[in-house]
């Protein structure tokens, strides 16, 4: 190798030295260089995993009430888990029992159809983020049973009933019992009973009402504010009639 004048007034220890730094310096530009041409983490963030919430619903009757699903997505790049309800794809297998929307500012709604019953499942999915639509992220499934104990093939079917009670005209009075939760209309106008179990029923008038009369009751009814019940196969409705004073 030629040395330069330069070099040649220095030692050949400080030459190595010399040629070491240079050698470190360019290792480091290459380093920097590998790291500006990789992708960048925002362009390639990656949804790893889905978690649906509630992991599991019943509906007591196929009247009940919607439940609310939520979906939270886990990512790496940067690491993070979010609520990415809104932009989920949601699924089930049993489209003739369930009926699934998105209520903005709510969630997934998720509520049984009309006379129907049984178990089935529900998911979210996904795409991963990187590597084209092929690439899915499938949530675990949810298990949703729909209830009708007045039919004997439904989940817990044939041995209960559902008791139903209306109060008319609307605002002229409550219904109450001393089991089973019925607390009509400010709480739940019906109930699931075991058949054959008697219920005891009050009727009390709001102000400016007076309470009129029953229909429907096994026991007491007609115009007394209290009626027996006893919950044949099927279930039974109640009528409790209330008028102006």
């Amino acid at each position: 190798m030629h040395l330069t004048t330069r070099n040649r007034n220095l030692a050949p220890g400080m030459i190595r030295v010399r040629r070491t730094a240079i050698a470190l310096g360019l290792g480091a530009l290459a380093a920097v260089g590998m790291v500006l041409a990789l992708p960048s983490c925002g362009r390639d963030r990656k949804l790893v995993s889905l978690q649906i919430q509630p992991a599991s619903a019943t509906y007591l009757s196929p009247s009940a009430a919607a439940v609310t699903f939520k979906a939270y997505g886990t990512y790496i790049h940067p690491p993070a888990t979010e609520d990415i309800t809104q932009q989920v794809t949601w699924t089930t297998d049993a489209p003739s029992m369930l009926t699934l929307g998105y209520q903005a500012g709510v969630g997934e709604e998720v509520a049984p159809q009309a006379n129907t019953c049984g178990v089935a499942d529900v998911w979210a999915t996904a795409p991963e983020g990187t590597g084209g639509a092929s690439n899915i992220v499938v949530s675990s499934p949810s298990t949703v049973t729909v209830d009708n104990p007045a039919v004997s093939t439904c989940p817990g079917g044939g041995t209960e009933g559902t008791l139903s009670v209306q109060i008319t005209p609307s605002g002229s009075g409550t219904v109450t019992s001393l089991a089973y939760g019925i607390n009509c209309p400010s709480v739940s106008c019906i109930a699931i009973v075991p058949i054959g179990a008697s219920v005891e029923l009050t009727a009390s008038p709001n102000s400016g009402f007076s309470f009129l009369d029953w229909q429907g009751c096994t026991t007491g009814g007609g115009t007394s504010p209290s009626c027996l019940v006893t919950i044949p196969t099927g279930g039974i409705g109640l009528i409790a009639t209330f008028q102006p004073n």
